[in-house]
């Protein structure tokens, strides 16, 4: 855990270190020899035990001399492996050379030829896997996590924008009388909703909850991405003039058809997402005190439930929670569940760490802040008492055998391990699946087994003037993810309405 250290506090050697890697970039003397051997700048963090009952942000961002000296390390490689990592294409390269010569509002506008929402991607995306992943410096160590820290530069600048008040609402061209129908708040909503708007369509924006930004405002913890942030990047949009319709749930409110047909769109785009949530279909289920963590954390995200004396929504009692799966929402469950009052938090994994799909960065998060991770197990049952409430959970101890599939080694049931969990409250994080609202009120439009709408290589569905992007196409994916296939749906859509 890096300890946040402002510039007038640093160590006499710090402030040197600093002040001479500046001296040698006004020189133009930094070769790439230099830049490898400066140190990656660490993310200062709260303190893991006070932070673990509080719902403010766990990681504090760069300050201004860390952003510098981290942006530095970028060898600005000519063919820009980066790119290729990042699903929107943001001109990476290009905004870190503005940050490391302290040009912060010129890098954050950089970004947003491509992506409106930085502040939201620098703090939740996998750069590990994607843009980082394919840093030359990360290969050059061999270590993915020695890579140039690109998300939390991009976070630093946009927050830069933000607190300094130098936000930019961008051009809009003229008007062209079409209307988009946007089905969805979430971040691939939001992405069509943007570029479709700066080609001078009229653009609707449907959510079914009465606050817009969909996954996350009620999917991601405050810890991680505070909620103002979302908010902030929905006032720039409306200040395009994007319209936001909420508590609308297309598929009961109105159909799309109709929308279609009665309200005059031109186009629509569903970015509904996968919000229906997966279980065991074990024994116990039913039982008071399991959730799915979709419930659990729109509870406690979008209806505040810790908030006891203002929430509409109970909060569900528990000192000894146990999360089963072992991806980023699994996280997130079992870290709220201490802010919302744990004693215990066990996660059950039937893995290994190393076959995770949670981010590296989150696991060590949570098992900083005292979650309990139980490896190469997996509940049977769930147990309990004469009132109906969970009291434990059965469960089968594994070792791993040949990989599977996707490469990760398949976890094989060791005979007569079953073993007693006890516990009070159970939340399951095994993923989700598609919603059948809109398919089922939907004629024509096309789904394949799982209930994914099926599209074509520009997004576009079965139905003529409608497009389709996020996990409601690709099944649970990242907000990047969702984004870069909101670009090719709204490129898509920009290029029908020209006709």
């Amino acid at each position: 855990m890096a300890e946040y250290i402002p510039f007038e506090k640093l160590s006499a050697d710090a402030k040197a270190e600093y002040e001479e890697l500046q001296a040698k970039l006004k020189d133009g003397a930094l070769t790439p020899k230099d830049r490898m051997a400066i140190p990656q700048q660490e993310m200062p963090t709260d303190e893991p035990k006070a932070r673990a009952r509080k719902m403010s942000e766990v990681a504090l961002g760069y300050t201004v001399e860390q952003a510098v000296v981290e942006a530095n390390r970028c060898l600005q490689c000519k063919n820009a492996p980066c790119m290729q990592g990042c699903p929107v294409s943001v001109p990476i390269p290009d905004f870190i050379a503005h940050v490391a010569k302290g040009e912060f509002k010129e890098a954050v506008d950089v970004i947003k030829t491509t992506n409106l929402l930085p502040a939201i991607c620098g703090r939740v995306c996998p750069q590990e896997k994607q843009c980082q992943g394919s840093c030359t410096v990360g290969k050059t160590y061999k270590n993915a996590e020695k890579a140039v820290s690109i998300g939390r530069l991009e976070r630093f600048v946009a927050d830069y924008e933000r607190n300094n008040n130098l936000e930019t609402t961008p051009a809009v061209a003229k008007e062209t009388g079409k209307k988009v129908a946007i089905i969805g708040s979430g971040p691939s909503g939001l992405t069509v909703a943007a570029d479709v708007r700066r080609a001078g369509h009229s653009v609707t924006v449907f959510e079914a909850f009465h606050k817009a930004g969909g996954v996350m405002v009620y999917g991601i913890p405050e810890f991680r991405l505070p909620k103002a942030i979302v908010a902030k990047e929905i006032d720039n949009l409306k200040a395009m003039g994007v319209e936001f319709r909420t508590n609308f749930l297309v598929g009961r409110t109105g159909t799309l058809p109709q929308l279609l047909k009665e309200q005059g769109y031109d186009a629509a785009f569903i970015g509904t997402g996968a919000g229906l949530p997966k279980f065991m279909k074990i024994d116990g289920e039913n039982l008071i005190g399991v959730f799915s963590a979709n419930e659990y954390l729109t509870r406690a995200n979008l209806m505040k439930a810790y908030d006891r004396e203002h929430a509409d929504t109970p909060l569900y009692e528990a000192k000894h929670v146990v999360v089963c799966g072992g991806g980023n929402v699994a996280m997130d469950a079992a870290r709220m569940a201490y802010r919302l009052g744990a004693e215990q938090v066990d996660i059950i994994y039937r893995r290994t760490r190393n076959e995770m799909p949670a981010r590296k960065e989150e696991v060590a998060h949570a098992e900083e802040e005292g979650v309990n991770f139980r490896f190469l197990e997996n509940p049977v049952n769930i147990l309990g008492d004469e009132t109906g409430h969970v009291r434990a959970v059965t469960a089968l101890s594994y070792e791993l055998g040949e990989p599977d599939a996707s490469g990760r080694r398949s976890p094989v049931a060791i005979k007569g391990s079953e073993h007693e969990i006890e516990c009070d409250a159970v939340i399951v994080a095994l993923g989700n699946g598609s919603n059948p609202l809109m398919a089922k009120t939907t004629p024509g439009l096309d789904v394949d087994a799982k209930g994914h709408i099926v599209v074509d290589e520009t997004g576009k569905t079965s139905i003529d003037g409608v497009w389709a992007g996020g996990d409601i196409v690709l099944g649970a994916a990242t907000v990047i993810l969702a984004m870069g296939e909101g670009r090719r749906a709204a490129a898509g859509i920009n290029a029908y309405l020209a006709k």
